[in-house]
């Protein structure tokens, strides 16, 4: 039984875009039954603005990061917080959310992840969806969407959810620079762990081609974009 939900989100400068994401987040949150332990995790990753402080004003818990390292090192600080802000629960019992700072979830994404952990699936991935329209001509907007609808259906950190125990048993995301989510998800299969797909654990992610980490979502826009 999960018992427990953790929503780790890493920033870096993101002032702009973390306050929606927060929200949307404390909105999904309120769907969940009543009697799960939750908590926000935001990891200022090298901040220059004012993410760390925008957070905290949010209410999510805030941990630090100032040196250069990879998103997958990130995502894993973010996790390792959160499991130390539940200390109270088994891992097997915790939900691990995870999310992008760019990102706003849907009202049942929360509560969809948490059904599929409490059908005794170890993971759980969601759609993301561009959250505006495509940021180019309509020729690389048909190629955009053959793209997703080939590696359908995809796996993104933005909309990723795994239980405490069988992320542990992996070792995390590792620090991996790049791919960090699709890593994860693969060496859970391979390690035996059951995954799915949950459709209805919609994300809405922002268009920008200038993203925070290398070979992400914004790379391939701007890829795109640049071929016409």
């Amino acid at each position: 039984m999960i018992d427990a939900a953790a929503v780790v989100v890493p920033a870096r400068d993101e002032a702009a875009t973390l306050p929606r994401c927060l929200d949307a987040i404390r909105r999904a949150l309120a769907q969940l039954p009543a009697g799960i332990a939750r908590t926000v995790v935001v990891v200022a990753d090298r901040c220059t603005d004012a993410t760390a402080a925008l957070a905290h004003c949010h209410g999510a818990r805030v941990t630090t990061n100032t040196r250069l390292t990879t998103i997958g090192a990130v995502r894993d600080l973010g996790c390792r917080t959160a499991l130390r802000a539940l200390p109270g629960y088994p891992a097997s019992e915790v939900l691990l959310l995870n999310t992008d700072a760019d990102t706003e979830v849907a009202g049942a994404w929360a509560a969809r992840h948490l059904a599929r952990a409490r059908r005794g699936w170890h993971a759980s991935a969601g759609p993301a969806l561009l959250s505006e329209p495509f940021p180019g001509s309509s020729d690389a907007a048909a190629r955009y969407r053959g793209i997703v609808a080939r590696d359908s259906p995809n796996v993104y950190g933005a909309n990723l959810a795994v239980r405490a125990d069988a992320y542990r048993a992996i070792d995390g995301f590792g620090p991996i620079a790049t791919g960090e989510d699709h890593a994860l998800w693969q060496r859970l299969g391979q390690a035996g762990f059951r995954r799915c797909h949950e459709p209805a654990a919609q994300v809405f992610t922002s268009a920008r081609r200038q993203g925070r980490a290398p070979g992400g979502l914004a790379s391939l826009l701007r890829e795109l974009g640049a071929g016409g």
